[in-house]
């Protein structure tokens, strides 16, 4: 049990430099965690994190990030619709009907 206060102490007296080798900017974190960014660098420069900061702030640098997925995706979707060499489309029935004939099944 002491060892988790320790993990977390060291987590909380570490966060600061994670943020910044996150690159993540100080900006985008305090939105993502719901905090003005002048509050949010005071607090990193002062390192007094409550516990539910310090949860939001790990969540928010070790999950992926959503919207750039998000864009990564619709990009591709866009230029899926605008190949001139774009595969061809598969129907759900055509579908089901190729996983039969690798698994044997629907």
């Amino acid at each position: 049990m002491i060892a988790a206060v320790e993990n977390y102490k060291t987590l909380k007296a570490s966060l600061a430099h994670l943020i910044d080798i996150s690159g993540y900017r100080n900006d985008y974190v305090a939105k993502k965690i719901g905090m003005r960014p002048p509050h949010f660098s005071v607090k990193k420069t002062k390192g007094n994190w409550t516990e539910e900061e310090v949860e939001k702030i790990v969540a928010v640098l070790t999950h992926v990030n959503e919207e750039v997925n998000d864009f990564i995706l619709s990009e591709i979707m866009d230029k899926r619709l605008n190949d001139k060499d774009k595969e061809p489309v598969m129907t759900y029935d055509e579908y089901k009907t190729e996983l039969k004939k690798i698994f044997g099944k629907e």
